[in-house]
């Protein structure tokens, strides 16, 4: 199984671990007191419903319903969809389950920073901020026409899409392509 799917059933994991998205718009301050895990943030939102898949099988419920606080970059629905044919699939099989788990969990990061935090430390940091995930891996945050990058350890790059979705335990940021781990 190569690592672009593992990452893909990895995402989709953080994804499932956030139901109240949906109900949740990220521009009211009223919501930062939001009473859903990141979970319930996800499995609320029909565009998670591959990472609440992947979440789910890789055994991440509980952990990302835990007291966090944690920052999830949950791609979307059209990001594993971006995968190669059959790679989600093969993911969410019972024998790979340490493979998406590390993809998944290379989306979550120990700690809450909401869009602005982010975009601070790219300023601070001379355009890149290197942020080290749950995983293990780094992402790099950067600057692209006003919206924030991330880059992989491999060189792929994700837009974020949404910021700010905030949940109980943390805060979600929606982007538009799965990342992937070394």
């Amino acid at each position: 199984m190569n690592f672009k799917k593992l990452f893909s059933i990895t995402v989709f994991a953080i994804i499932v671990s956030l139901p109240t998205f949906a109900n949740t718009d990220p521009k009211d301050k009223n919501n930062e007191k939001n009473e859903k895990t990141i979970v319930g943030v996800a499995a609320a939102n029909d565009n998670f419903t591959t990472l609440v898949a992947a979440v789910k099988a890789a055994g991440l419920v509980e952990t990302l319903n835990s007291d966090g606080p944690f920052t999830v970059f949950a791609p979307i629905n059209d990001a594993f969809g971006k995968l190669p044919k059959g790679t989600v699939e093969s993911l969410l099989k019972p024998e790979n389950k340490k493979l998406l788990t590390a993809i998944l969990t290379y989306h979550v990061v120990a700690g809450e920073f909401k869009a602005k935090d982010v975009l601070a430390a790219i300023k601070a940091n001379n355009g890149k901020f290197d942020i080290k995930t749950v995983q293990g891996g780094t992402l790099t945050a950067s600057l692209k026409d006003g919206k924030v990058i991330l880059k992989d350890t491999k060189g792929n790059t994700s837009t974020v899409i949404i910021t700010d979705v905030a949940a109980s335990n943390g805060v979600v940021h929606a982007i538009d392509t799965v990342v992937m781990p070394k």
